[in-house]
């Protein structure tokens, strides 16, 4: 009777354990990666980014999707994902002005995306593809180690993770931010070694903080962005799995998407159609 009970009691802590493991927002969810590059520097982390959601779509009940194919942007293809996800992507990844278009009304629609790393260096010729990611690579430093610190431990995004960590990572500078930016974490630039003929060339900030994650609602849809990633041994990393995961959550806490609200008709927009 008591080995009886010891099993049955068992057995339900077991599949409670089990469930906190896959997260109920997730489940159910279809999200698209995308990995193209365009001419230009190629991340070797790829592969390993690949599988790193492959896996977490598996733990968390979740269907993902993975193509370096431009052809599935368009508005029948995407209509059936809750977000898309653009993983170390650069350079121009588009093939046509259809293809951008379906992309734009897929966020005007209330789509969801996640930038990671090297996403923030994509279409740089496209000035709505960077209003929408939030800003464009400018160069970096060498890898090296620095701190991230959340500055938001309140936002959905990252309320459930540590107030800092230490990494060993691609330090971004950026150009052309745009301003509606939510920004969530942030690199520490003390200790950050840069030097450019001989100079300092670190950017002019406000003490030694320097964006790092940010998210915004833009054009109708919902965006999180990463700069971190650069390293294949991040897709194995824990903390940084977590972070991508919050960030995922946040942009998937919508409702349907609605192509009702899609009205672009061409890439090329000014700053007054947006804002």
């Amino acid at each position: 009777m008591r080995k009886g009970l010891f099993f049955i009691v068992f057995t339900f802590l077991s599949i409670a354990l089990l469930s906190q493991k896959s997260d109920p927002s997730l489940r159910g969810k279809k999200i698209l990666l995308y990995t193209k590059n365009g001419k230009g520097y190629v991340h070797e982390n790829i592969p390993y980014s690949i599988a790193a959601f492959q896996k977490l779509s598996s733990e968390n009940k979740f269907s993902i999707d993975t193509t370096t194919d431009a052809s599935v942007f368009n508005e029948d293809a995407l209509k059936k994902y809750d977000a898309i996800i653009f993983s170390n992507t650069n350079n121009d990844v588009f093939d046509t002005e259809e293809q951008r278009v379906a992309f734009m009304r897929y966020i005007q629609a209330g789509g969801g995306f996640v930038g990671i790393h090297s996403a923030i260096g994509t279409e740089r010729n496209w000035k709505w593809f960077k209003l929408m990611i939030g800003a464009t690579f400018l160069r970096h430093p060498p890898f090296q180690p620095f701190i991230i610190h959340v500055i938001d431990k309140k936002n959905p995004a990252t309320k459930n993770l540590s107030s800092s960590w230490h990494t060993n990572d691609e330090f971004y500078y950026f150009k052309e931010i745009n301003p509606s930016i939510h920004v969530l974490t942030v690199s520490d630039l003390g200790n950050i070694k840069d030097s450019v003929d001989g100079k300092d060339a670190r950017p002019v900030v406000f003490g030694n903080r320097y964006p790092s994650s940010w998210c915004h609602e833009f054009d109708g849809g919902k965006i999180w962005y990463t700069a971190l990633g650069h390293s294949k041994d991040d897709y194995s990393n824990k903390v940084y799995l977590a972070n991508i995961l919050e960030g995922l959550k946040w942009v998937l806490d919508k409702g349907p998407l609605d192509y009702k609200k899609a009205y672009a008709t061409r890439s090329a927009v000014t700053e007054d159609e947006l804002f």
